[in-house]
């Protein structure tokens, strides 16, 4: 070994990885034989990369051609990783030294492209996207460089150049980036130069606009990494040249992509990313994507769960190409098992599961035992799956094991189950079968039979990769390529379904969709549009790291988002009736306001102005002091849209000396000075529903103290002594200006908003509880379209949910 260390070092590679190279069963041989085939024993770092980078990459049906593309490295002939990967793709076809004249036009061999020529095909393209890149500035250069990378003039220019090349042309252009790369400075100088410039005698209906929300695009997450360089329909290597041909009948070389979640829960935060990554990927390359439920566990799965996992992909924007289950291939799926065992590499196994698992190396991960029962005849193991399909067996006494490779360091490559017995009943094929396939047998084969040409998935089954294309070619099918990315998590939840039915049995939570949760129907639920959703899952973009992120992220995604979408209505949480009493009894007029100010699309309404209002109680104090601006006694300040202050002349109080009523005067005589500031406000004005009264009104908190509940260095109680227990604040005095309920109508009045209505989908009404947050109802609420059409609210339930804040809170816990 440390001959072997001493030899890796000499490509450049440091002594601790050099070591770890040759202490790795697969790739020690593969990087010493590349080694001999160049004939050198030292090397440049550049070559010496190369030399590592193709050993790592190389799979069985490369390698006889491994040792040419050793030597064209050392050689000089393949000098960038550009050029590498298009080697390795000419030689998984054609044999180089039949053709090196073809081999040398494929991979670029000879082609030289200056610094120059850099320099001007960036300009050219940077040149042609100038409006867009001074309109959206370092918003929209990752759609440039898309554009400059799929240039046929630089594809085989140096890439870290290409980079460097733009980035400095882009800084030329744009300058360093400033206030106005930063979402909230570019929002705050917006609003600062509106107010600066906007006609202050028009009405708010006939003022500038503000900016719109720009979140990022669905195609720019696959413009820059290693997704961007994936392999194009049809490059995938196969056992046998005629498999690909046939895939290509089928496909006629179009990219086809699955989404494959298990129905045995509801869909979280890190789905977003999948579903994103998935339907996203197949959309910017003009192929299709496949919804695939992988419910090959009879014991877990749920119809509940089969219906919102749909319902909540086409809630994010996505329309499956076909609905596909893996039971629609039980059948395909046994005959292939049955294949496998006529291949010898499959067999019946009678191991306990400690048996198995010692066989395995232990907990130790020591020396692997092949078990007694991996050397019996084919006809036996046949004889023996047929006894497990007709149920002579009970759980655990047959599995059907894969002969694959006990010495490999993989421990997927470790003789893994393919079928197992399970008495269950299926939700869709019933009491047919008693034998089911495990995911490691059915994942990849349901991908082969799809014609899937990119699986794929997160990280954790990195591993899986060798046995996803052993199992393939074990049983001679079409192999589709797994790529894997990092996985997404947000803090300051959790996610695992045990842990969630737990805290539900503790009354922590209401239920599985608790708006609370990161479940995406809870998210739902809460209010959350998803749009925001998919904007932060776009911002983050796709890379191979695993990311937990601060889940402030997404709220502020949802805050920009809502505050595009939200209209803004007056409300008080705890009502305080204030007594205006220098209007008549009867005094009654009515006010015009916008639903949003300075944006005219959404429109205004009108409310009732009367002696008595409401105002909430956070507006009053009994105690003045000079930082504070709201209503006070013998101080003064403004109503939201009213023409004249008032001020408080009196606190009259209860029996148990609580606020019974605030007696002000509206100062409508004479000049006063302009308000520090205006509060909000609702009439009492029976006469035309106001106010709207809220049964409920849920404000929710974070549902644990800590970012990671789960960390037991930090949590050493663990998760359930983490729960927030004043997570959930009830109101159930709120009330609301009628404005509110013209949201309503308008949404009622709709198409979108009959078919939501009809289905009881609340969540799409959201508005803006002015200087409180963002709010939405809750399906809990009673609401029908006869009742809003005629206006009966007293035949109605309304239980509204804070969405978010309308700042993030600086008091939320690390």
């Amino acid at each position: 070994m440390d001959n072997l260390t001493t030899k890796f070092e000499s490509l450049g590679l440091a002594p601790v990885k050099a070591k770890e190279a040759a202490g790795n069963k697969k790739l020690a041989p593969t990087l010493d034989s590349i080694i001999d085939a160049t004939g050198r024993t030292d090397f440049d770092k550049s070559t010496g990369m190369l030399l590592y980078t193709l050993a790592t990459t190389v799979t069985k049906d490369k390698t006889p051609y491994a040792d040419y593309i050793a030597k064209a490295i050392s050689a000089g002939r393949i000098a960038s990783t550009e050029q590498l990967s298009a080697a390795t793709k000419f030689c998984a076809k054609s044999d180089p030294t039949a053709n090196e004249q073809a081999f040398d036009e494929a991979c670029g061999v000879g082609v030289v492209v200056s610094e120059q020529e850099v320099v001007d095909k960036v300009h050219g393209v940077i040149e042609s996207a100038k409006d867009v890149l001074l309109k959206e500035r370092y918003r929209g250069q990752g759609k440039v460089l898309g554009m400059v990378k799929k240039l046929p003039d630089l594809r085989w220019a140096d890439s870290a150049k290409v980079k460097s090349t733009f980035d400095a042309q882009i800084l030329a252009l744009l300058g360093p980036k400033d206030e106005r790369d930063d979402p909230a400075a570019v929002k705050k100088a917006a609003a600062a130069a509106k107010a600066e410039t906007a006609p202050k005698s028009l009405p708010a209906k006939e003022a500038t606009e503000p900016k719109k929300w720009e979140p990022a695009s669905l195609e720019g997450m696959f413009v820059e990494g290693d997704i961007s360089r994936l392999h194009k329909a049809g490059e995938n290597p196969q056992i046998h040249p005629r498999l690909m041909e046939e895939h290509l009948r089928e496909t006629k070389g179009s990219v086809i992509t699955r989404f494959p979640p298990e129905p045995n829960g509801f869909l979280h935060i890190g789905h977003a990313k999948a579903i994103n990554v998935n339907f996203g990927y197949a959309r910017a390359h003009g192929g299709t994507c496949n919804l695939r439920y992988d419910d090959t566990n009879p014991e877990a799965e749920e119809q509940e769960y089969v219906d919102s996992i749909l319902e909540t992909v086409r809630w994010l924007g996505f329309e499956p190409d076909k609905i596909l289950y893996s039971s629609d291939y039980f059948q395909q799926l046994y005959d292939l098992a049955v294949k496998l065992i006529e291949n010898d590499l499959g067999y019946i196994c009678h191991c306990s599961k400690e048996e198995m698992k010692k066989n395995r190396g232990g907990e130790e991960r020591g020396p692997r035992v092949a078990c007694e029962h991996r050397s019996r005849p084919i006809s036996e193991s046949l004889a023996e799956f047929q006894k497990m399909k007709e149920g002579r067996y009970a759980p655990h006494e047959a599995t059907l094991r894969m002969k694959m490779d006990l010495e490999d360091g993989n421990p997927q490559m470790w003789d893994l189950i393919a079928y197992r017995v399970l008495y269950s009943t299926h939700h869709r094929t019933g009491d047919e079968w008693c034998i089911y396939p495990t995911y490691d047998f059915a994942h990849c084969l349901c991908d082969s039979i799809e014609n899937i040409t990119h699986s794929l998935c997160t990280t954790e089954f990195i591993l899986s990769r060798e046995s996803y294309n052993w199992l393939c070619d074990a049983v001679e099918v079409y192999k589709p390529v797994q790529w894997e990315y990092g996985r997404l998590s947000v803090t300051n939840t959790i996610l695992s379904k045990r842990k969630l039915l737990k805290l539900r049995e503790k009354g922590f939570i209401m239920s599985l969709d608790d708006p609370r949760l990161y479940s995406l129907p809870a998210l739902r639920r809460r209010g959350v549009p998803p749009q925001a959703i998919n904007a932060f899952v776009r911002e983050l973009g796709v890379t191979t790291a695993k990311s937990t992120i601060d889940v402030v992220r997404l709220e502020n995604h949802i805050r920009d988002c809502l505050n595009e979408i939200a209209p803004r209505v007056m409300a008080a949480i705890n009502p305080v009736k204030v007594v205006l009493e220098n209007l008549p009894e009867a005094h009654f007029e009515e006010i015009e306001l916008p639903f949003r100010p300075r944006d005219s699309s959404f429109g205004t309404h009108k409310v009732p102005f009367t002696r008595v209002l409401y105002i909430d109680a956070s507006d009053f104090r009994e105690a003045d002091s000079a930082d504070y601006y709201r209503l006070a006694p013998n101080k003064t300040v403004g109503l939201q849209g009213v023409a004249h202050p008032i001020i408080c002349t009196e606190v009259r109080k209860n029996a148990d000396g609580s606020i019974a009523e605030l007696v002000c005067r509206y100062l409508n005589e004479g000049k006063q000075p302009k308000p520090k500031t205006f509060i909000q406000w609702i009439a009492d004005c029976p006469k035309v529903g106001s106010p709207v009264r809220l049964d409920e009104v849920r404000i929710f908190d974070p549902l644990f103290k800590h970012a990671n509940p789960s960390d037991e260095s930090v949590v050493p109680g663990g998760y359930l002594s983490d729960v927030n227990t004043d997570s959930l604040r009830v109101s159930k005095s709120a009330i609301v200006e009628t404005g509110f309920w013209e949201v309503i109508k308008r949404f009622a009045a709709t198409l979108a908003g009959k078919e939501e209505l009809g289905k009881h989908n609340l969540e799409s009404v959201r508005v803006q509880f002015m200087r409180i947050g963002y709010f939405t109802l809750d399906r809990d609420s009673k609401l029908s379209v006869p009742d809003i059409e005629s206006d009966n609210i007293s035949n109605t339930k309304l239980v509204m949910n804070r969405i978010v804040t309308l700042k993030e809170d600086s008091k939320k816990e690390a």
